[in-house]
């Protein structure tokens, strides 16, 4: 029964968090306070263990065993453990990014993953030869990281994932891509197991151990789609990732245009801005960033069927994205290029109405 795929590693997952609390608590593995967070009081932040070990126990009695696959848990293992060991003794951005790059190299060395072509909407097909391992390696390692920086309120992260994965495995049966389903659904039942202590208020956060092995192991999956079938053209993971690759640029440009460090962390992010400027709170803000999602995922499925209209759609949101950054000064107060258009169109609009009533 498929439906096993989702339910077992939820299960585990959710029973594992009772005593993975417990230890760290006694061992005093707290999330701690910066500029960023918005959570107050003792916090455990090792949750992602039991999303790691739901996974590992759900790959091991549900997916066929590959390179791929043995590519997909060393990589992950590595992460994993990179994760962890910066939860507990807080590692250098150096330290995080020489463990990425490794996990990368496992898939494309060993998972024979690295892209070779990019297939783009309306069949264009370029040869990309050496930089698509450059592609490759910004990829994983960017959406690593992006997913890491989405997991900044109660539920956020994991719920993001958890629809996306979803999402991910609808399409991927549609093309009887039967091992991204698996994976696809094991992963999103390990993360669900989570979700249910993680939702606001959480009890216990996934720390970088869960969020950047779910942000490594997404970005993998969407590799494995892309390298197995036309579906997956670069457009996809893209709509569907469309909100951290949206929220992790932003902060790459606002931090730039404010002569801030990147790893700087800050309260600008997109659900920071939902939860302040906007009034939503933490739950407001989580189930906003839901319904966003869930639309992208809508989007993705619509440019499968009409690729046209699926483009059509996927700008509009863009354009709307972007006047919702000039609007609430994400990047800056300054930068309203849009916004200024629009003032300057309305106002020619309403001096010419005056004109013509002045002439009457």
């Amino acid at each position: 029964m498929k439906i096993l795929y989702f339910v077992v590693p939820m299960l585990i997952s959710l029973i594992l968090e009772f005593p993975l609390k417990a230890i760290a608590r006694k061992l005093g593995l707290y999330a701690k306070e910066n500029e960023r967070t918005v959570h107050h009081g003792q916090i455990p932040r090792v949750g992602g263990i039991a999303i790691y070990i739901a996974f590992i126990i759900g790959v091991l009695l549900f997916v066929k065993d590959s390179r791929t696959v043995r590519a997909f848990v060393i990589g992950g293992t590595i992460i994993f453990a990179e994760g962890l060991l910066d939860d507990i003794f807080d590692v250098s951005p150096l330290f995080k990014i020489v463990f990425q790059f490794a996990a990368a190299s496992v898939l494309v060395f060993v998972g024979n993953m690295n892209l070779r072509e990019l297939r783009l909407p309306f069949n264009l097909i370029f040869n990309v030869n050496i930089i698509g391992y450059i592609i490759t390696y910004l990829w994983i390692i960017g959406i690593t990281n992006a997913v890491n920086l989405l997991d900044g309120l109660d539920g956020l992260a994991g719920g993001f994932c958890v629809i996306t994965l979803i999402t991910i495995s609808l399409i991927s049966t549609t093309y009887n891509m039967y091992n991204v389903y698996m994976i696809s659904m094991v992963l999103a039942g390990s993360t669900m197991g989570f979700l249910f202590h993680n939702f606001h208020p959480a009890s216990i956060f996934m720390g970088d151990c869960g969020a950047q092995f779910l942000g490594f192991m997404i970005a993998a999956i969407s590799l494995y789609g892309y390298k197995s079938a036309t579906f997956i053209t670069l457009a996809i993971p893209i709509i569907l990732l469309f909100v951290p690759i949206f929220d992790t640029f932003s902060a790459i440009i606002r931090r730039k245009v404010n002569h801030q460090p990147i790893s700087s962390p800050d309260k600008k992010h997109f659900h920071h801005i939902l939860m302040n400027n906007l009034s939503l709170g933490q739950t407001g803000a989580t189930i906003t960033i839901y319904i966003i999602t869930a639309i992208f995922g809508i989007t993705a499925y619509i440019y499968i069927n009409n690729t046209t209209l699926g483009l059509l759609i996927l700008l509009l949101l863009v354009m709307i994205f972007e006047i919702f950054i000039e609007y609430t000064g994400m990047i800056s107060t300054s930068y309203r290029p849009i916004l200024n258009l629009l003032d300057k169109i309305a106002k020619k609009h309403y001096r010419a109405e005056d004109e013509t009533k002045s002439d009457e």
